[in-house]
């Protein structure tokens, strides 16, 4: 691979001239950067994808190709492509619907607006993949057929359809009204009674671990439950009794539901697996009652993903920020934080409080400036990349605070050069302020100087705009591949120097 190639190929700098010479040389490679670019010409893309086959795909889903440029016959993937993006010919998903090569079948079944006569024909494929796909995207009148295939795999991709009735989605559940499934993937592989071994070393194996057969399907019957308990058009009478079921799994279903009654959201946040507890812990239907109660749950997962609850008490959320490692995020609920609540949580004597609101970028100058002068690290480093903090407010929480904060004062949008250039010399150093500094509109060259002593500053440092075109030029001949292409991208990068590397047509 030519890194130097593929930088230019990325490079937003690079004249149509000289895109037209690196399309044609491109490899798949610079292939991939060209057909990424923002200014490439629907005559550049036609080219490219006659020069690199590969690349014509993503040029399609790109909307650079359009019909009138593929042949389905010689070009199938690219015609799948346009034909997933509304942009094929009905004639196309036809002539597809006969492709020997199952693989595309198969994309095809997922393609929207399909012909009903290509519908039929996929409804009845001979490979049982392609009709589950096609049973995962399908019409409601064709999901209450396919429900009563039978294989078992079909069945299961029914019960993911959201436009499946529910009539027939509860039928799913329990398998009654519905003739007995013949096959699955299991036992399409494998005489029953057969358990799949889980340290099974086969690479071309695709099933499950533990995936089972006794001629009862009962792996993908199990799927298929859980798939209709989750899917939100199943009726909610069909799946509340899985609440109190003997088996994990389908309880592990239930709890993303957000329209289920009181009593099994209460059933749910007592259960005995923390997983359980963790997820339903997020769902933002189970009310005040059990949010205090998962809040004082012996798990910290529990806590911790109760915080990320959009309808979590304050109060509740405060006590969790102060008792549960939480990360340095913006929750929902203090996003959604009235004024009134903003001020609230500001002036609050818990820090944990000030820490959380401290996380949002659009807080009222006054709030945001008494923030600043926080005199608790852990909030200074949260709003130290506010917007709009004066240079002298982000240098006097570095007197306070130093290297505890270094990396956050680099990363607020209006750190000034002199200030980044003062970071970059901060000792002790802080690694992770040199990549703040070297992703930094307003970093100097002095500054990106003394980030391409960092390895990981260095990458992001080579394609920044400031940095000096001779040492951009040296840094086309890193060790590291990574430099190489970013400089190659940087669009400070003469463009003569770009024109003498480039091959000569």
């Amino acid at each position: 691979m030519n890194h130097v190639l593929c930088g230019f190929a990325a490079n937003v700098s690079l004249p149509s001239e000289l895109v037209d010479r690196l399309i044609a040389v491109a490899d798949a490679e610079t292939a991939v950067d060209l057909a990424h670019r923002d200014d490439l010409s629907h005559a550049q893309a036609v080219k490219l994808a006659s020069r690199v086959e590969e690349s014509a795909v993503s040029l399609a889903y790109a909307g650079l190709l359009t019909a009138a440029d593929v042949d389905p016959a010689t070009q199938p993937d690219v015609a799948l492509a346009l034909l997933a993006e509304r942009a094929g010919r009905p004639e196309w998903a036809r002539l597809l619907a006969e492709d020997p090569v199952v693989e595309r079948r198969e994309k095809l079944a997922a393609c929207p607006g399909l012909p009903l006569d290509v519908q039929e024909k996929l409804a009845t494929d001979s490979d049982v993949q392609v009709v589950a796909e096609l049973a995962l995207w399908t019409t409601p009148e064709t999901a209450t057929r396919l429900a009563a295939h039978p294989h078992a795999e079909v069945r299961r991709a029914v019960a993911a359809n959201e436009a499946t009735p529910p009539a027939v989605l509860a039928a799913l559940l329990t398998g009654e009204g519905l003739p007995p499934a013949h096959r699955c993937l299991v036992c399409d592989r494998a005489e029953p009674p057969f358990v799949h071994d889980p340290q099974c070393r086969r690479l071309d194996c695709e099933l499950l671990p533990g995936a089972s057969c006794d001629d009862s399907h009962e792996s993908t019957r199990h799927e298929t439950q859980q798939t209709a308990i989750r899917n939100p058009a199943t009726p909610i009478e069909a799946v509340v009794s899985f609440a109190c079921h003997s088996s994990l799994l389908p309880r592990w279903a239930l709890v993303g539901r957000t329209d289920l009654p009181p009593d099994v959201y209460a059933r749910l946040a007592a259960d005995a697996n923390p997983g359980v507890r963790a997820d339903l812990a997020e769902n933002p239907a189970i009310g005040d009652v059990l949010i205090r109660l998962l809040a004082a749950d012996r798990d910290h997962e529990v806590r911790r993903r109760l915080a990320h609850n959009p309808l979590v008490p304050l109060d509740v959320l405060t006590h969790l920020a102060g008792a549960t490692r939480i990360g340095a995020v913006l929750l929902p609920r203090i996003a959604s934080a009235s004024p009134e609540e903003v001020e609230e949580l500001a002036a609050s004597p818990n820090p944990a409080a000030r820490m959380l609101i401290a996380q949002r970028r659009d807080l009222p100058p006054p709030v945001r400036d008494a923030l600043a002068a926080d005199s608790d690290a852990k909030v200074l480093k949260s709003i130290a990349p506010h917007p709009g903090l004066s240079e002298g407010q982000l240098r006097a929480m570095l007197d306070r605070h130093g290297v505890r904060v270094v990396a956050k004062v680099a990363a607020n949008p209006d750190a000034t050069p002199a200030l980044l250039e003062d970071l970059a010399r901060h000792e002790p150093s802080v690694h992770k302020a040199f990549r703040e500094i070297a992703r930094h509109r307003n970093a100097s060259a002095a500054a990106l100087l003394a980030c391409l002593a960092d390895t990981r500053a260095r990458r992001i440092a080579a394609g920044h705009v400031a940095l000096p075109p001779p040492i951009i030029e040296e840094l086309l001949a890193d060790a590291d591949w990574q430099v190489v292409e970013a400089a190659a991208a940087n669009p400070s990068l003469p463009i003569a120097v770009i024109t003498d590397l480039m091959p000569q047509l």
